[in-house]
């Protein structure tokens, strides 16, 4: 198992293919991916099919600025299969897992349970006043919401970003609007994220998440 540039990302190779793994903070694995165990570490597989971070990540996206003992606020945790490896890189950090939808939070709960960097909240993104008072400043924010104001809400939520924190967001084109190409959709969504944010870098997420792209911006 190797280092990659990004903290608390390794990787490893298959007949040529380049995977990627983060070290299980209590090695358990909670949605059945593939394992690797060396000495006392275990490893578990961060795919790039079901995480867009990841899919970020083996784009060679230039940074993932997230690292250990930070706090995280994540928006449109669902079942908690990026947040899971988000707590694996932050360790003894805390990541704020926001949901709307009661069945997802439900799942997220039980797995927040065994993980105590974790903390489930049942909330609407769109509103922040609904989660205010249960979550700290932190030093990056990462949302991942498909609705067709997916960059109004990112910036209801900055309020939450400590001065020069760090947002990672991944927009789904289709969701802003369906009859658009994606190319478009991403330049009109980098002009509003510029006006209150530095962006730092910028892929597109095919073939692994169709219609996807990915964003890497700090606060200014």
């Amino acid at each position: 198992m190797k280092s990659t540039k990004y903290t608390g990302i390794f990787e490893d190779y298959k007949r040529r293919t380049r995977y990627l793994f983060t070290k299980s903070l209590d090695g358990k694995n909670f949605f059945d991916e593939r394992d690797t165990k060396e000495g006392n570490s275990k490893y578990i597989e961060f795919s790039v099919k079901r995480s867009k971070l990841a899919a970020a990540a083996i784009k060679n996206i230039s940074m993932i600025p997230i690292k250990e003992n930070q706090k995280i606020l994540y928006l449109g945790a669902g079942h908690g299969y990026t947040p899971v490896h988000i707590s694996d890189i932050i360790r003894n950090g805390e990541i704020f897992c926001v949901d709307i939808a009661p069945r997802v939070v439900r799942d997220l709960y039980f797995i927040c349970e065994e993980r105590k960097n974790m903390i489930p909240i049942l909330a609407d993104s769109n509103k922040p006043e609904q989660y205010e008072n249960r979550i700290e400043k932190v030093d990056v924010i990462y949302q991942d919401i498909a609705q067709k104001n997916q960059v109004e809400i990112l910036f209801k939520n900055l309020k939450f970003l400590k001065d020069k924190g760090y947002v990672l967001i991944a927009i789904k084109s289709r969701s802003i609007d369906v009859t658009q190409v994606p190319k478009k959709i991403y330049y009109e969504v980098k002009t509003q994220l510029a006006t209150k944010l530095k962006i730092i870098d910028f892929k597109e997420l095919d073939p692994f998440e169709r219609d996807h792209c990915f964003f890497v911006c700090q606060k200014i």
